[in-house]
């Protein structure tokens, strides 16, 4: 071996998710906490693959820090951990924090990013798939047509009340 011989060490990298309806915001740091970019991707599969080859090309992703895994984040979630990716579930910024710094998808992806490099985030995210899952859409679907139903039963009994009365004529 020559003494102009180089070892390349691979970057570590940690990832932060700020999620939302329509898009995901991430950044990507690395272990010493300097950022290396940030991005918004859709919130769609072919979002999360383009996010997860996106990280991917900075080094070797360690764990992804993602804000509230069970709603907007639920669908990358579950897609990071089928892919094998180490996720642990954020909580949002503290009040404190947004008040400095302004509430940014960008400085939320990176707070998440700083929480997940910090060992400070270490919940693991719940399993969005299974028996559980399908427990909770059923109960979901319950509610929501009782919900309805109700509604419809009240509208009924306000016509009922409201309504004219039918003009009586002997035949």
């Amino acid at each position: 071996m020559s003494n102009n011989a180089q070892t390349t060490q691979a970057v570590i990298v940690i990832g932060g998710i700020d999620a939302h309806a329509d898009t995901h915001h991430v950044v990507a740091l690395d272990t010493t906490g300097k950022i290396l970019g940030d991005h918004p991707f859709p919130a769609s599969s072919r979002g999360y693959r383009d996010a997860l080859d996106w990280l991917a090309k900075f080094g070797l992703i360690d764990k992804i820090g993602v804000e509230s895994t069970g709603s907007y984040a639920a669908g990358i979630t579950r897609f990071l951990l089928e892919s094998g990716v180490d996720v642990v579930e954020v909580n949002q910024p503290h009040p404190h924090l947004r008040a400095r710094r302004g509430k940014d998808d960008s400085i939320d992806a990176e707070a998440a990013a700083r929480k997940a490099l910090s060992g400070q985030a270490t919940a693991i995210p719940k399993v969005t798939t299974g028996v559980v899952e399908s427990i909770r859409v059923l109960r979901l679907a319950r509610e929501s047509a009782v919900r309805s139903r109700t509604r419809t039963i009240v509208q009924l009994r306000s016509l009922l009340v409201t309504a004219p009365a039918q003009q009586w004529s002997p035949a």
